[in-house]
């Protein structure tokens, strides 16, 4: 990284903190928002690959890889306010000392709450619209469980290069100059940590969402457990393993 781009990304982290500051409901407001637009990835991607997984089961876990990258793109494109990217967002401001450490809190507890509530909000909604409601459920139980068993250490080292995959694809959107290529780096980026099952905090709330009002007997214990890892993990992940060695790294253009 240049070390312009790092200055770009530590300015923005100040701006985000004063929104966060200045006008908090509106801004928890975005990120509810930035909810609707991850869970419009979610129905769209998901949809599809239970529409083609009783046919074509190892197709469909690469159709839901290549149609999510819609999300990243809307967030880009929108300004959302997305919790995962602005892990790398704040830390960067840290590391450069445009921000502290509670500046870095609210701005991550604010984006996270209002990316939960907007992914609660459209899952009900598309859930009690019955669309597509049997083959979504058949495809998520499964899935859904397997999410929830998985080991600690594992939801944290998942949750950690997902959040590297998704962070470097924000970092791609900085550098590219016309939207095309913003859109090619974001699909790929995306693609890698859908397609490798790694785990993602805001598209499992998306996801965990929808399952919880169409699966009977899904309880919130376990879901908590997931969230609770890959958030850490996506902190690491976005923030450490690539915010930190990119400020340390970076050199005049």
């Amino acid at each position: 990284m240049y070390k312009n781009d790092i200055d770009t990304i530590s300015i923005l982290a100040q701006k985000k903190y004063k929104n966060a500051s200045e006008r908090p409901g509106k801004y928890i407001g975005r990120a509810v928002v930035t909810g609707f637009y991850i869970m419009l990835a979610v129905i769209l991607s998901y949809s599809a690959g239970a529409i083609i997984n009783p046919s074509y089961k190892d197709l469909s876990k690469v159709m839901v890889a290549a149609t999510f990258s819609i999300a990243l793109a809307l967030v880009i494109f929108l300004k959302g306010e997305l919790f995962t990217s602005n892990n790398l967002v704040m830390c960067v401001g840290l590391y450069e000392k445009k921000v502290d450490f509670k500046m870095v809190l609210k701005v991550w507890l604010f984006s996270y709450v209002g990316n939960f509530i907007g992914s609660v909000l459209i899952a009900y909604l598309f859930v009690k619209s019955g669309a597509t409601l049997d083959p979504i459920r058949a495809y998520l139980e499964p899935l859904v469980h397997k999410k929830v068993d998985l080991p600690v250490y594992q939801l944290i080292l998942r949750g950690v290069l997902c959040n590297f995959a998704v962070c470097l694809g924000y970092l791609s959107s900085i550098k590219m100059k016309t939207e095309s290529g913003k859109l090619i780096m974001l699909f790929f980026c995306v693609f890698a940590f859908i397609v490798s099952g790694l785990e993602h905090s805001i598209a499992n709330m998306g996801i965990f969402s929808v399952a919880y009002f169409a699966i009977d007997g899904l309880s919130l214990g376990p879901i908590l457990r997931n969230l609770l890892w890959v958030t850490l993990g996506n902190i690491i992940g976005g923030g450490v393993l690539l915010g930190l060695p990119s400020v340390l790294t970076s050199i005049e253009e």
